[in-house]
């Protein structure tokens, strides 16, 4: 099991650790997952997310190149940007979705799911020419996510610079303890926040220079998980696996790359959607758990549930064969219950501040 930097703080900390895609990592600290949604959704919470990795892809035909790979629309991503989007396998399903940064020209930092580091990496480097080459930095490279209203006061006073005029996904380089370092307005919880990347000896430093501030707390992979499904932010082999398309995912509006990339042709195909839902009640659905019709015709299967801190009640996101994706209504059968379902639109959580002008 891999440790990031920061797991002798979490475990001196009360982190209560747990095995994530290789990685063992804090689910939560001693305050409790809703405790530590609250503080994200409310103030700032402070996430490792060093298990995530990252590629440096460079060459004078980086752009070209990358462009046959991904779905991303590199000609119109600016230098100090950061995009969405996948990689797709040849019949348009999803092998993983990834952050694109464009450092210069003509290089660019691919942001990997953890579980797909090898397979990506590999992936990649097979289908650039040799021209372009691609540098696994993850081992190296840490991941420090500041994400809530209030992150933007500690960035602040951590790294005193402009981080109002950051619009949303865009970065900036910086210099942390005479480290370079980079910060990109970009998070996984639907608040205010930025990502962090540093080198994986800074970690530690950065990490506790955060928490001085006192509006911000640590918050693991559990809180993480609830301010996601409560954007309806879709989550890598559980929402988007490689024998669903991103059509089928809901990410029909971002394939506007004119580049003739792999799976492009596949890309639109849709058998099912990805529907999100609310439970009636507290009672939460889990992954696989059955989808019917008020008939009780089997339509589909839960890929992400959980009980929504900010919203009092259960959601989730179903994928429903497309003849009965606009059911308005459905049942899903946990191991204990049937309970109703209602479709609905996303986010589920309607407050969030990640797109606030500053």
């Amino acid at each position: 099991m891999q440790k990031t930097p920061l797991h002798a703080w979490h475990t001196a900390h009360q982190g209560k650790m747990v095995p994530f895609a290789g990685w063992e990592m804090p689910v939560q600290y001693a305050s409790g997952i809703l405790a530590e949604h609250e503080q994200t959704r409310t103030r700032a919470a402070l996430f490792d997310i060093c298990h995530m990795g990252e590629f440096l892809v460079s060459g004078s035909q980086a752009e070209a190149a990358l462009g046959r790979i991904v779905t991303h629309n590199l000609a119109k991503l600016r230098q100090g940007m950061a995009g969405y989007g996948f990689l797709l396998n040849s019949q348009g399903g999803i092998l993983d979705d990834l952050i694109i940064y464009r450092l210069q020209p003509d290089q660019f930092l691919l942001v990997v799911n953890a579980s797909r580091i090898t397979h990506d990496r590999d992936w990649i480097r097979g289908l650039l020419p040799s021209s372009v080459t691609l540098e696994d930095v993850s081992e190296q490279t840490a991941k420090i996510d500041l994400q809530g209203p209030l992150a933007l006061e500690t960035l602040n006073r951590i790294l005193p610079d402009t981080w109002r005029e950051m619009p949303f996904f865009s970065f900036r380089r910086t210099r942390f303890q005479g480290i370079d370092i980079l910060v990109s307005r970009t998070g996984y919880t639907g608040e205010l926040g930025y990502e962090i990347y540093l080198p994986a000896s800074s970690a530690l430093a950065f990490w506790e220079a955060c928490l001085e501030d006192e509006h911000v707390r640590p918050a693991g992979l559990g809180a993480r998980d609830t301010l996601r499904l409560e954007m309806g932010l879709p989550l890598y082999g559980q929402d988007l696996d490689e024998h669903h398309t991103p059509a089928e995912a809901g990410y029909a509006s971002l394939l506007s790359s004119p580049a003739s990339y792999i799976g492009k042709e596949h890309q639109l195909d849709v058998r099912e959607r990805l529907v999100p839902l609310r439970i009636t009640g507290r009672r939460s659905v889990r992954h696989g758990d059955a989808v019917v019709s008020v008939a009780g015709d089997l339509v589909g299967r839960i890929t992400s549930g959980s009980f929504a801190p900010s919203l009092g009640q259960a959601v989730a996101l179903a994928y429903i064969d497309v003849q009965h994706a606009e059911l308005p209504a459905f049942v899903v059968k946990t191991g204990r219950a049937e309970l109703a379902a209602q479709r609905t639109t996303l986010p589920f959580y309607t407050q969030g501040t990640a797109r606030i002008r500053l």
